[in-house]
């Protein structure tokens, strides 16, 4: 068994620049569980743990989504946070893409998994990179911190977007020290031909 999610890619100086946030992040709540720079990636579809008969269905479902949509950028937004105020289970950076391409990608890919046997996302698509997870509540000294590390980390204007050219289908291992990614399969994104 695989267990198996379909994501996309980061530019390296998105990574540089999201591990100065984590690290800013780790020191100032430290309580939250950071996910480590070179783990960072856009999930469009998390599906579990996968028989090789089911990877197989995974891969052609990710193939087809990709031959559907042609490259696209997409830029950072801010930070943000995923539950209520005191209670937040997610630290977030939010994406752009204003060519709406990778909205399209993950429909595509919904389309195509679902063709293929795999249940439907209960939740709504919402772009972003996980930056840390948190299992408790804050204190007010935590909640504080917090806000101070939403307010402080700006995505500068001088930060590349970056070109997604193809959708990754990735493997999971969780272990000790956290899960360990590695790519499975690379489906490349549509390629215009010139008239």
């Amino acid at each position: 068994m695989t267990r198996t999610f379909l994501a996309l890619d980061l530019s390296p100086e998105l990574r540089t620049f999201l591990g100065r946030a984590i690290t800013r992040g780790a020191y100032l709540l430290p309580a939250a569980r950071w996910v480590e720079p070179a783990s960072l990636h856009v999930t469009l579809a998390f599906l579990g743990e996968l028989n090789a008969e089911q990877l197989a269905q995974a891969i052609e479902a990710g193939e087809a989504a990709a031959r559907q949509v042609p490259p696209f950028s997409y830029r950072l937004t801010g930070l943000g946070t995923f539950g209520p105020t005191r209670a937040p289970r997610v630290i977030w950076m939010g994406l752009e893409d204003v060519s709406g391409h990778l909205l399209a990608l993950q429909q595509a890919l919904m389309r195509e998994l679902q063709a293929r046997g795999f249940l439907p996302e209960e939740r709504p698509f919402s772009p972003h990179l996980t930056l840390a997870r948190l299992k408790r509540s804050l204190s007010r000294e935590e909640q504080q911190a917090l806000q101070r590390l939403l307010y402080e980390i700006r995505v500068p204007t001088s930060l590349p977007a970056h070109t997604v050219e193809a959708l990754d289908v990735m493997k999971s291992e969780l272990s000790r020290e956290g899960a360990r990614y590695s790519c499975l399969h690379r489906a490349p994104l549509a390629r215009q031909t010139s008239h």
